[in-house]
């Protein structure tokens, strides 16, 4: 029963505790021969205190239901095949083999586990400041594995050392000589991240050998792009290039021999940034994102690039191509390759034919990831999701153009939810079509009209096209509300020029566009448009904080991990320079700051407010929750600040998100619905 009466289908998502415990499914990884898929299922721990994730193998061809692979009390995470069938993962459990007096047992925050075929899991390889990821040679079956080190120090038992050293002299001390410093919600430093190459790995293996470190010696940070040949032969990896004062490190690709060598720069270009690496089957080329690295003038540009290992040749394939393409992979036969694209509310998956130059949309709807590629190149697999379903594997045919995928049995599935979703879009004063996702709670109609939920995303280059746990609108349509899920200029997904439109001008296109997809919505007979209410989060964030200023239209805004006064923020977030490329040096050129910062307009704020900002978000540090809200009361506005000592920029801990929900909904409940105010009962 919703809060004017009407009824609603029993879901989980009027529960938050049911919401909150649905299986959650990411990460995918073929074996060599085809025949098994193996995903990552979260669910909440038995103290609910936090996600843990187990492995599941699941049918390619959809027939049997998936299986679980693993049972531990910690969480597992990043699987891949061994080349003998045997699936490597990442996993903090304790090591039930290892010997008591051994002084490294239990000291690994992440180690490398290997699951054979049949058997048990057994722990292969556990460095004391963990393991990030670990890739396998397609033909050789060597191993890369991401781990991290002193920069000063050798891998191994000198780099442990050296942590004993600082662990008992009681130092926590970092000392920096390059920029950045921190990344998204943990510092950087004193390790950094380091590349090893070692010898393909069994089934009948004990440990992992010694690795060979392909980056022993560092010449810049490395960043988490990487990929090791199929032949075995070469590791290619991401590197950041300092610069100059003013414009920040971008990012090159540097090629090393997997016994280890010079390295040499694969690909560099002043302005641009080269990431998400991967071979060709014949290992004579890499295949590669570059990001035109933005300017005050331009938004950021992606293209499609080949790299030809033995010339040095930069090849951008898919020119004409008008959207951001990401995750590349290339076909066995190295004809083809797939990747991703934001397009119009959708991620679809795309065919780039090598030959011919053709692309094809593959998939007709649905937000995709984790694309895998079978041996044979009969079929791919990846993780759909949408606005209105989480994640769940597919089947797809690698030529098919708009074809609505396989569904494999996973855990995870919904068999509906709360609402209908529809989309709605406007013309607005440039020309530019404005669409927006809508969602609408059961019953809505122009006998019940239901209070409507603006929602902006985050970004500010992103879209409203899949699901998402953090900021689900089904929760609020089972609560009797509608949600507006606008794509406003600065959104991927429909051209350059319609980045362009917001480019360094935040407070202008993205606000009146918003403003006109709302007026629509408002229209519809079964919206109340007395009802309303704006949310955000991030760069979403921003801009509800910006239409408090501009308008009184709404009778609540929440702001989440939001940005406010763009000069202190500029210095203060863990990408400085990314952000001074589009908005310009606060000190040098601050009139671009001055015409889209919010808090110079705090006096103009006569809507109630709640402010909500982790503590551990670096990207959008604590100081800009901290003044807003505080110049929300010196300025008398009716606020809120719910706070988040150990939450990142996310707020991810189950119990936490709970407490998220609940304080929102209460919140819109008094000022949108006119109920009394209830606190939560936890705070």
């Amino acid at each position: 029963m919703t809060t004017d009466g009407r009824e609603t289908a029993v879901s989980p998502f009027a529960d938050l505790s049911e919401f909150l415990a649905l299986p959650r499914v990411s990460s995918l990884a073929i074996s060599p021969d085809g025949s098994r898929l193996v995903t990552v299922v979260s669910e909440q721990a038995a103290d609910g205190k936090t996600w843990q994730g187990s492995l599941w193998e699941v049918d390619p061809q959809g027939k049997r239901p998936a299986r679980r692979l693993t049972r531990a009390a910690k969480t597992e995470s990043s699987p891949v095949f061994a080349t003998d069938g045997s699936v490597l993962f990442v996993s903090s459990r304790a090591d039930q083999e290892a010997k008591p007096e051994d002084s490294k047992a239990g000291k690994s925050s992440a180690a490398l586990w290997l699951l054979p075929p049949t058997g048990e899991a057994r722990q292969v390889y556990a460095p004391k400041r963990g393991v990030q990821t670990v890739r396998v040679a397609r033909d050789a079956g060597t191993l890369l594995v991401t781990t991290s080190a002193h920069p000063d120090t050798p891998l191994g038992e000198a780099d442990e050392e050296h942590q004993k050293a600082r662990e008992d002299a009681g130092v926590t001390a970092i000392l920096h000589e390059a920029y950045p410093v921190r990344y998204w919600d943990h510092d950087l430093g004193p390790d950094q991240r380091r590349l090893g190459v070692a010898a393909p790995m069994s089934t009948e293996d004990g440990r992992l050998g010694d690795l060979t470190d392909v980056t022993s010696q560092p010449d810049g940070r490395i960043g988490e792009s990487t990929a090791i040949s199929p032949d075995g032969r070469w590791v290619v990896y991401y590197r950041e290039v300092e610069v100059s004062p003013g414009y920040g490190p971008r990012g090159s690709l540097r090629l090393v021999p997997a016994t280890g060598g010079e390295p040499r720069t694969l690909a560099d270009q002043e302005q641009h940034t080269f990431e998400q690496p991967v071979f060709t089957p014949d290992s004579s080329a890499v295949i590669c994102v570059r990001y035109f690295d933005s300017t005050k003038e331009e938004p950021p540009n992606v293209a499609l690039i080949r790299v030809d290992l033995a010339t040095g040749e930069l090849t951008e394939l898919a020119p004409d191509f008008p959207d951001q393409p990401d995750g590349p992979m290339v076909s066995p036969s190295g004809d083809a390759v797939y990747f991703f694209s934001t397009h119009k509310g959708h991620r679809p998956v795309w065919r780039l034919d090598l030959a011919s130059g053709d692309i094809t949309r593959l998939t007709a709807s649905g937000h995709y990831t984790d694309l895998q590629v079978s041996p044979d190149g009969s079929a791919l697999y990846a993780l759909r999701d949408a606005i209105d379903h989480p994640a769940q594997p597919v089947r797809l045919d690698p030529t098919l153009a708009e074809q609505d995928p396989v569904p494999l049995l996973a855990p995870g599935a919904l068999d509906a939810v709360p609402g209908t979703l529809t989309e709605i879009e406007t013309t607005v004063a440039d020309g530019r079509t404005v669409r927006s996702w809508l969602v609408l709670p059961e019953g809505a109609s122009a006998d019940r009209p239901a209070p409507l939920l603006l929602w902006v995303h985050g970004g500010p280059m992103m879209s409203w096209n899949g699901w998402t746990w953090r900021w689900n609108p089904w929760t609020a349509a089972a609560r009797g509300y509608a949600v507006l899920l606008p794509d406003p200029a600065l959104s991927t997904g429909y051209g350059q020029d319609f980045i362009r439109a917001g480019w360094g001008a935040w407070g202008a296109a993205p606000f009146t566009d918003l403003m006109a997809i709302t007026d629509v919505a408002v229209a519809r007979p079964d919206i109340d448009g007395n009802r309303t209410a704006a949310m955000g989060g991030s760069f979403g964030g921003y801009m509800a904080n910006w239409i408090a200023t501009q308008t009184s239209r709404f009778r609540a805004i929440v702001t989440h991990a939001s940005l406010w006064n763009l000069d202190a923020f500029t210095g203060s977030t863990d990408s400085s320079y990314y952000w001074m490329r589009e908005m310009g040096d606060p000190l040098a050129d601050p009139e671009r700051i001055a015409a889209n910062s919010p808090h110079l307009r705090v006096a103009d704020i006569k809507t109630p407010m709640l402010v909500i900002h982790g503590d551990k978000d670096y990207r959008v540090p604590i100081g800009e929750g901290l003044r807003l809200y505080f110049d929300l009361v010196r300025h008398g506005v009716d606020a809120k600040f719910l706070y988040f000592p150990t939450e990142n920029h996310w707020v991810l801990t189950p119990g936490n998100a709970r407490v998220w929900y609940e304080t929102v909904f209460a919140f819109l409940a008094e000022h949108v619905l006119d109920e009394p105010w209830r606190r939560p009962e936890l705070i």
